[in-house]
């Protein structure tokens, strides 16, 4: 982590962005300023009650064979009546739920439901993909199928004669099934398709819940090992590897998911909020610092901002004169790069201690997560019409999570395109996808910004790099 850095010049192509600056010492010396923003963005519908897209069915449940290595405690009393139901409708993410004798296979990706007493024929296999992003086919593909398979309650019946395996373990916890695959390595993407649906799925358990993990990555189960932690008390299982049969009182295959980088209060039967789920980070890695405290100038303590760095795109090319504005105005400039940002605990104490995370829009904002309450996110935008996606991603969740959010929008006179792609170019003359379906874009990119080339894949608002498109990174 590099400190404070000073430098005499300042580029004329970013004035505009630094005089940004002295509206965060204001804001951060006088916290009830500026109201806060919100651009509320729904993404998905409600699920009905009762629709289409959702099946259930009655299962009587029979107690297993009792295993002397059952793992979680004593074993629980069986449940008479209990039920199958899978929710297809949400726009993130399908789901199921399930009660009673169930089964989990892990080397074969199979979940049992034995004795369906409503057991038909067509709804006796049902399979998804335990990850939340589930209109984006091309990741979708990388994360492995989780069958569940419903058995009858007399052998044979209807011309099924699947016969179910006996139990190996036996867990009194409820079992929840997820993925670790995905764009397991971009931040803002484990937040959103992968630890806030944990939160919204397995919390209210306080932590007697087994998590199985499709996918399994040690290195991504030991970077989240705090957040795991915090939400189950036992060790996630790999499930890819098990050839063992575990059998559960419950459990969910899919997790619960809203929005990007977001929770919808109304949709959380918990009343969970990205407020608590804030308080839930911070516990998690024992953050010291819940709120910002306005700031004095006589109290002697600067403002601490701390500012994001990219290396291989989007990239601030007056990285010193940035700083140095900063440091003029009355903040401590904490810079981070990449591998800064890498290193979870650390730097999510990092984050913490500071008052305002500034950066070019990327998967490291994401970051804002750790800011203490009534904190500040810059959000830098770069040029090329992509106001409203930059918006989607890192500007609307931001009033949700307690915090205040800014940015500033790169101009086409800012834009380092100007030497790559002259003004009399097709592709400087080309608009964003989001205004124009189907045109492409050669790049965007700034004096303070440069971003990687994109063009649209014909889906709405999804978009793949020109390059080859990277299958574990986004933003």
């Amino acid at each position: 982590m590099r400190g404070r850095h000073k430098s005499k010049k300042h580029g004329g192509g970013a004035a505009a962005l630094w005089l940004l600056l002295p509206l965060l010492v204001l804001i951060v010396l006088k916290t009830n300023l500026l109201p806060q923003v919100a651009h509320y963005s729904v993404v998905s519908s409600p699920p009905s009650a009762v629709s289409r897209d959702e099946m259930t069915g009655d299962v009587d449940a029979t107690e297993c064979e009792q295993d002397s290595s059952g793992r979680n405690s004593d074993v629980a009393a069986p449940i008479l009546r209990s039920k199958l139901s899978c929710n297809f409708s949400n726009h993130q993410s399908n789901t199921c739920t399930m009660e009673g004798d169930v089964r989990i296979h892990g080397k074969s990706a199979t979940v049992y439901v034995v004795k369906a007493s409503t057991y038909m024929p067509e709804n006796s296999t049902i399979k998804l993909r335990p990850y939340a992003r589930k209109w984006e086919d091309q990741v979708m593909q990388l994360v492995r199928e989780v069958t569940m398979r419903s058995i009858p309650p007399a052998a044979g019946a209807d011309g099924d004669d699947v016969t179910p395996p006996e139990c190996s373990v036996r867990h009194d916890v409820p079992a929840v099934v997820f993925s670790t695959g995905g764009y397991n390595r971009n931040f803002f993407h484990v937040m959103t398709d992968v630890i806030i649906p944990l939160y919204l799925t397995a919390r209210e358990y306080d932590g007697r819940v087994q998590l199985l993990a499709t996918d399994y990555e040690p290195k991504w189960i030991a970077k989240y090992k705090f957040i795991l932690a915090a939400l189950s008390a036992y060790p996630v299982i790999d499930m890819d590897s098990e050839d063992t049969v575990r059998c559960f009182p419950s459990a969910h295959v899919g997790l619960e998911s809203h929005k990007e980088l977001g929770i919808i209060p109304g949709l959380s039967h918990n009343g969970y909020t990205m407020v608590t789920f804030r308080e839930f980070i911070r516990s998690a890695y024992s953050l010291q610092r819940p709120r910002v405290a306005p700031v004095s100038r006589s109290s002697g303590r600067k403002p601490r901002l701390v500012l994001i760095l990219r290396r291989n795109s989007r990239q601030l090319k007056n990285e010193a004169e940035a700083i140095a504005a900063g440091t003029e105005v009355g903040f401590e400039v904490v810079t981070a790069g990449p591998d800064d940002v890498s290193d979870l605990e650390r730097f999510a104490g990092v984050a913490n201690s500071c008052d305002v995370l500034m950066g070019v829009h990327g998967a490291g904002l994401a970051n804002m997560l750790f800011l203490p309450d009534n904190g500040t996110m810059v959000q830098i935008i770069p040029w090329g019409e992509l106001k409203w996606p930059c918006r989607h991603s890192f500007g609307d969740p931001v009033a949700p999570m307690g915090l205040r959010y800014l940015e500033y929008e790169a101009t086409a006179e800012e834009t380092t395109l100007n030497k790559t792609y002259p003004g009399t170019t097709p592709c400087s003359r080309t608009r964003s996808p989001y205004a124009d379906r189907g045109l492409t874009r050669c790049g965007t990119s700034s004096s303070t910004a440069s971003t990687s080339s994109w063009t649209s894949n014909g889906s709405e608002g999804s978009w793949s790099n020109c390059t080859e498109p990277s299958r574990r990174s986004r933003k």
